[in-house]
């Protein structure tokens, strides 16, 4: 709780800068999500070579499944939103996705290398993320106050994004110590995902809350037109919510996934089929190092050049793989690249949302945000894996560098020019 001036000598100033500190609940967030993620990213480093070089998938197949895994998120996270959203059943929604993603990994141990069964487990995977996401991210942005949440936000990633530069070690350890054992990793992972839900269970709150004030006047939250907290159409008839949502669907549709540029960069460089796990390290290891600064920068200056410029980031890396640069630069920048799109573009999305949304709605507004930007991907993904596959990996990476300044273009000029209500001595209103 963060103390506002009353004229009293003795009540102490509310902390400012550098010196506020995110809340217990963000931190208590953060390690569950750093445990979940060392338990996802052990599986997520190793599939894509698992399913392609592995059981022998085509480009298209595998973007079909990977669009798959992400409409199975989007459409769930809807239901995640507007449950939590009744009754303020945060925290149960959120362990009900940790716990559904944790015994997803004993499905793909019991799948045998069938096909069928492993999207299944991944699909369910995916639906905990889903039902887990929007919850989370609603404690976050009200345990925190509004002028904070690009730090709040980029601490909880930042803890996250440790998890993911741990997960791919540990799945590198394990396939070296039992000789490509990709069970011995379904395992091992199913165990750390159990951990995470206890830690939830154990450290984080539970029960509905009020927003965080702020240092200042509590700055007003737009509302349905009617005055109620509102059902997602009530949402989408706030000009800024919808413009977000039509701006992250944009650019979600010209974005290429992790997976392929990962595909892309073991096929340009023929980098062997043992290191693959470490490929995912370098943007890890920069989207920890870039979050916190890349949050605290968004609520300076406002969230919406961080968001537009993270995407430029991503427009640079695929110009990076079709450009004629040695292998060992490509190894070296486009991880670093991803790092930066990441770090400029997830936490600060959710951080220009949030102010956004009337508490009430919180979580169900912040998945209608998450849903549109997660469907578009799905086509993305699907749509991408097709060119890779009709016409080779090139003319799919000119197809995307040509259509992610198009979508850069068209979101600059939905964006609110002011989305967040966080920025000091500015009128926003």
């Amino acid at each position: 709780m963060y103390l506002a001036t009353t004229g009293r000598r003795d009540v102490p100033p509310a902390p400012t800068g550098a010196r506020r500190r995110v809340s217990a609940t963000v931190l208590a967030l953060g390690t569950v999500s750093l445990v979940t993620d060392v338990s996802s990213e052990m599986v997520t480093a190793v599939l894509p070579l698992y399913l392609v070089l592995g059981l022998g998938l085509t480009p298209l197949q595998f973007g079909f499944l990977d669009g798959l895994f992400n409409g199975a998120t989007a459409l769930v996270r809807m239901i995640g939103g507007q449950v939590a959203d009744r009754g303020g059943r945060h925290k149960r929604v959120a362990g009900l996705g940790y716990t559904l993603s944790a015994c997803s990994r004993l499905g793909l141990l019991l799948a045998g290398g069938a096909t069928g069964p492993i999207a299944a487990a991944l699909a369910a995977d995916r639906l905990g993320k889903g039902l887990r996401t929007a919850p989370r991210d609603a404690l976050i942005t009200l345990d925190s106050p509004p002028d904070a949440l690009g730090r709040a936000f980029g601490v909880h990633r930042a803890m996250d994004t440790t998890g993911a530069l741990l997960g791919p070690l540990a799945a590198f350890a394990i396939l070296w110590v039992t000789a490509d054992a990709y069970d011995a990793v379904f395992v091992v992972s199913f165990c750390v995902g159990l951990l995470g839900v206890l830690l939830l269970v154990v450290l984080v709150p539970g029960g509905s809350r009020a927003p965080a004030p702020g240092p200042g006047p509590a700055p007003r939250t737009p509302g349905p037109p009617d005055g109620r907290s509102g059902d997602d159409p009530a949402l989408l008839r706030l000009p800024a919510v919808r413009r977000v949502a039509l701006a992250a669907a944009l650019l979600g549709a010209a974005t290429v996934g992790d997976a392929f540029f990962y595909l892309l960069l073991q096929r340009r460089t023929e980098l062997d089929a043992t290191w693959f796990p470490f490929l995912p390290l370098g943007a890890s290891a920069a989207y920890l190092l870039l979050a916190v600064p890349a949050g605290r920068l968004a609520d300076r200056t406002g969230r919406r050049r961080p968001f537009l410029y993270g995407h430029g980031a991503l427009l640079i890396a695929l110009g990076l793989l079709l450009a004629p640069v040695p292998g060992l630069l490509l190894l070296v920048a486009v991880p670093l690249l991803l790092g930066v799109f990441y770090a400029a573009t997830d936490g600060v999305l959710m951080a220009l949302t949030g102010p956004l949304l009337p508490p009430a709605r919180r979580a169900g507004g912040l998945a209608l945000v998450q849903t549109a930007q997660a469907l578009a991907k799905v086509a993305a993904a699907t749509g991408f894996g097709a060119a890779w596959t009709l016409w080779g990996p090139r003319p799919a990476l000119f197809l995307a560098l040509a259509a992610l300044p198009v979508a850069l273009l068209g979101a600059s000029r939905l964006l609110p020019r002011e989305p967040s209500t966080a920025l000091p001595r500015r009128d926003l209103s």
